[in-house]
Formats: C-alpha cells, structure tokens, sequence
C-alpha cells in the first residue's frame, strides 16, 4: 500500500505533464498556421510607410482609413458590388457542381450500362489533365458563343459535370451505401429518377455539402479563368479588384490591399464554420449512419 500509492501519485503527475506539453505544443503549431492570418490582420491596420518597411507584427498606430479606401472599391466599383459578383459566380457554381456531378456519380455508382468502367476511368483520367491544356479550346469556343465577358464561361461548365474529382467524391460515397434500398424503392413501382431523388440523393447529403464547400471556396478565389473571361470592371470579383487595386495606386495602396484581403475572407471564413461539421462526415464516412 505504502509503495503502491507514490507510484500511482508519479504516473498521474507524468500523465498531467504529458497532456499540458501536448496542448502547448498544439498551441504552437496552431499558432504557426494562423501567423499568416493574424499578420494579414494586423498589416490591413498598417499605416502606408510601415508595411513594407516595419517588421513589427502590431502597428505604430492603427490605419481604420485603409478600410474605408477599400470600401470605396476600385475602378469606380464599390466592394458590395465587387462581393455580389463573386458570390453569384460562386453559388452558381456550387448549383452546378452539386447538380450535374451528383447526377453523374448516380449514373456510374448505381446504373448498369454499356462501358461504364471505361467511362469512368476516362472521366478519371480527366483528373491529370492540366487545366491550362484545355483553356484555350475552352476559350475559343466561349468566344464563337459570344459568352466572352460574361458569367457563363465560369459557371456553365459546372453544369456538364467537368469536376471529376467531384463526381469521384460522390461515386465512391454512393457505393457505400446498400443496394437493397434501391431494390425495395423498385418493387414499390419507383423508377431510376425517383430512387435517385428519393432514396440515394438524401443519404448523400454529407458528401454534396462537402461538394459546394469545396467548389464556393475554389470558385471565390478563382484568379486566373476569371481575369481570362472577364474585361467589364463591373463584372469584376473581388479577386480580380485585388489586383487592379494595385495596379491603380502602385505601392501607396498596399495598406487598403489588404484590407480588402480581409474584407474578401470574411465570406469563405464564415461559409467554412457553418458547414466545417459536414466536410469531416462526407470525407470521413461511407455508407449508412446510425
């Protein structure tokens, strides 16, 4: 007895220590992943002359004018409007993906029909072709439609299923789940349609939530096929002002620049938070839950 309980004392004491060393050694790695959040915060607060010459974290003293710069948008384009243009490119996005790839993956994960195994590598394939491979044709077709300077060469497409990683994603969620739902929906008379719309489509909820987080997040911070469609400043995204800011004032606006980069997180930051629960299930789950 008299042994037993200084030892049991030790292994609790060694037990305390080794959980207060992990939190603290999470805390850091935490930290080091946000740095460049908090650093972004905190230069969006920076007088012009500290941003590019002080190595301080905090500001001398705090620059509220460089919001109110990039409130004023740029190019005669206010912020709101600049938001509402990113927001109508990413949620048609997000319609389109969850539409077209779910009804894709329905087809490959649950149908019979002739060369699916091939289809589905082909459209797996599609997968390691370099998206700069395929830009021009896609331009040029765009172009012969007089779609150039619109919304619809970036959200068209995601209405044909051309996310294959998506429709992977839901394939491989589909699979999981039991094949004798879709045997008892067709003895009470259901048709391939109805089972999808019925049956299998509200099992996949986790996985077209994790869908349209990736798609608004890719879709929101799309540069490069936004700055090759659109020409019209008021069809700019706010990632596209972003650069034009720059271009508009040179190095005097870096502070309002990332203001602005601030301004255009809060949207991905609080559509993340609000769906974070769904991502972990429809990446980490397969099949039926309890």
């Amino acid at each position: 007895m008299t042994t037993t309980a200084p030892s049991l004392k030790n292994h609790d004491r060694r037990a305390r220590t080794g959980t207060v060393v992990k939190h603290i050694g999470l805390l850091a790695v935490l930290l080091v992943l946000l740095y460049p959040l908090i650093w972004l915060l905190a230069t969006s607060l920076k007088p012009a002359d500290e941003v590019l010459t002080s190595l301080k974290l905090l500001p001398s003293r705090f620059a509220w004018a460089n919001y109110t710069t990039a409130l004023d948008g740029v190019s005669g384009v206010t912020v709101s409007r600049l938001l509402i243009n990113s927001l109508l490119i990413s949620v048609g996005s997000v319609i389109g993906n969850v539409v077209s790839c779910s009804l894709a993956a329905y087809a490959f994960a649950r149908l019979r029909f002739r060369m699916r195994g091939v289809m589905f590598g082909f459209m797996i394939a599609t997968m390691m072709l370099p998206h700069h491979a395929v830009l021009i044709p896609q331009y040029i077709i765009f172009n012969k439609l007089g779609m150039v300077d619109t919304y619809w060469p970036l959200i068209l497409p995601k209405f044909l299923a051309t996310e294959a990683f998506f429709v992977f994603l839901i394939v491989q969620f589909m699979r999981g789940l039991p094949r004798e739902l879709d045997e008892a929906a067709r003895i009470d008379g259901c048709g391939p349609f109805r089972i999808f719309w019925s049956v299998v489509l509200p099992l996949t909820r986790p996985a077209l939530i994790t869908t349209a987080i990736f798609t608004f997040i890719w879709s929101w911070n799309d540069f490069f096929t936004q700055l090759i469609y659109l020409f019209d400043p008021e069809k700019f995204t706010i990632t596209l002002a972003l650069r034009n800011f720059v271009d508009q004032s040179s190095s005097s606006a870096y502070g309002p620049m990332f203001a602005m980069s601030v301004i255009s997180l809060l949207p991905i930051v609080l559509f993340f938070f609000a769906f974070q629960r769904y991502l972990v299930q429809g990446m980490a789950t397969s099949g039926l839950k309890g």
